[in-house]
């Protein structure tokens, strides 16, 4: 009995190695065999990504993307799923590549791979411009703070998160704030629009980033306002399904050029104003 276990476990053993060297490599051999770079990414998350006039996905996240496509010499496609879809992984073929404003933490390296950071941003406070009450973190103590699923953000007003980055020190942020009532969205756009409504209505307030956060404001005709300091620095990485070396090899090559010809800085510079991005 004791050598039939034996002999079991060593065939497991050598089918699991099998089929990890089978898969080695192969993200690329599908991109380069389809001629089409498959990315994915959040929907509704201006500039970095998001439905433009002419119902096309556009923003800082889209060029980089395209361009990522344009030096491995393949087509482009994006695709937008829910954000919990994209940090749950198990993409099974489906996607090759988030390029999608993605920060690091423990949870979401159980199930996706961190290839490189690309940009690096704050998150921020936003509330309806009649709110008075609140003018930073810890006024958010027993109020309602809308954030979209799955993100750090939702992480942060749960008091539960926890930024790991490959090779670098854990960070766990400061949480001045006793509890908080979290409403999780599938999309920032429902948040905010939820927050026009009025302080207290359905939200209090939104944790998001800064950029994004501006740029609504900008926009809002004054309906909204960022308060208070960061809560948090982000850390944005480039973030792929799990156990493909080769791949996440090649990503770093093409974002290791990109950022030292200047096309990161170009690309950043176009859809937020100044250079956010960081070196590979």
């Amino acid at each position: 009995m004791m050598k039939i276990l034996l002999q079991s476990a060593v065939i497991a053993g050598m089918f699991g190695l099998s089929l990890a060297s089978a898969q080695a490599g192969e993200t690329l051999d599908r991109v380069m065999k389809n001629k089409v770079l498959v990315e994915v990414t959040d929907q509704a998350y201006p500039p970095f990504s998001y439905l433009n006039d002419k119902g096309e996905m556009d923003g800082f996240d889209i060029d980089v993307s395209k361009e990522v496509a344009k030096r491995l010499g393949v087509g482009y496609k994006v695709e937008t799923p829910s954000w919990a879809i994209i940090t749950a992984g198990n993409w099974k073929g489906r996607w090759d590549i988030c390029v999608c404003s993605m920060t690091p933490t423990t949870e979401r390296a159980q199930v996706l791979d961190f290839v490189n950071e690309y940009y690096a941003a704050p998150a921020v406070i936003v509330v309806n411009s009649d709110n008075t009450d609140i003018k930073g973190a810890a006024d958010l103590n027993g109020k309602k703070v809308g954030a979209e699923a799955g993100t750090t953000y939702e992480k942060y007003i749960q008091k539960q998160l926890v930024i790991e980055v490959p090779g670098q020190p854990t960070v766990k942020p400061d949480f001045p704030f006793d509890n908080a009532e979290v409403v999780p969205y599938d999309s920032e756009d429902t948040a905010f629009q939820d927050l026009a409504l009025g302080s207290g209505k359905r939200l209090d307030a939104i944790v998001s980033g800064y950029m994004t956060a501006k740029d609504r404001v900008e926009k809002s005709n004054g309906k909204f306002k960022i308060v208070g300091d960061s809560l948090y620095a982000e850390p944005i990485w480039v973030s792929v399904d799990k156990g493909d070396k080769e791949w996440e090899a090649r990503i770093k090559e093409i974002f290791q050029a990109m950022h030292d010809d200047g096309t990161l800085k170009n690309i950043s510079e176009k859809w937020v104003g100044k250079d956010i991005s960081t070196k590979p």
